[in-house]
């Protein structure tokens, strides 16, 4: 399967934006989702995931109350919806997808399979 995520842009600190990725070559059924950053210099940071069958979601504590990941199982997509965005928010983006569904084990980058390009999103003060 094949990732790929979009959506990045830059905007200022307090504003929104919503990320989404799709899926090209398989579904999502049966995986579960997971959202990632980077910052240059710094491990990628878990977000948060969606266990698509579920729809059950895990979120990091740094985004919590702020961001919300989604899915369209019918556009085989998945989103993650940013508010109050922060000029530390500033990263590449990644979405990957994961057999895992235990929540501590999906905030570990290792139990990801597949991997999209990655989309900057870039907050200014």
């Amino acid at each position: 399967v094949q990732l790929q995520a979009s959506g990045g842009g830059l905007v200022q600190a307090g504003d929104s934006l919503k990320l989404s990725c799709a899926a090209s070559g398989g579904t999502f059924n049966g995986w579960t989702l997971g959202w990632f950053r980077r910052v240059p210099g710094k491990e990628r940071e878990f977000i948060a995931a969606i266990r698509w069958d579920a729809g059950s979601t895990v979120y990091a504590t740094s985004v919590t109350g702020r961001f919300t990941i989604s899915k369209d199982s019918a556009a085989n997509t998945a989103y993650l919806q940013m508010n109050s965005l922060r000029p530390e928010d500033t990263a590449v983006y990644f979405c990957a997808t994961s057999l895992q569904t235990i929540s501590s084990t999906l905030r570990n980058q290792k139990v990801y399979d597949y991997w999209g390009q990655g989309t900057l999103v870039t907050v200014s003060s």
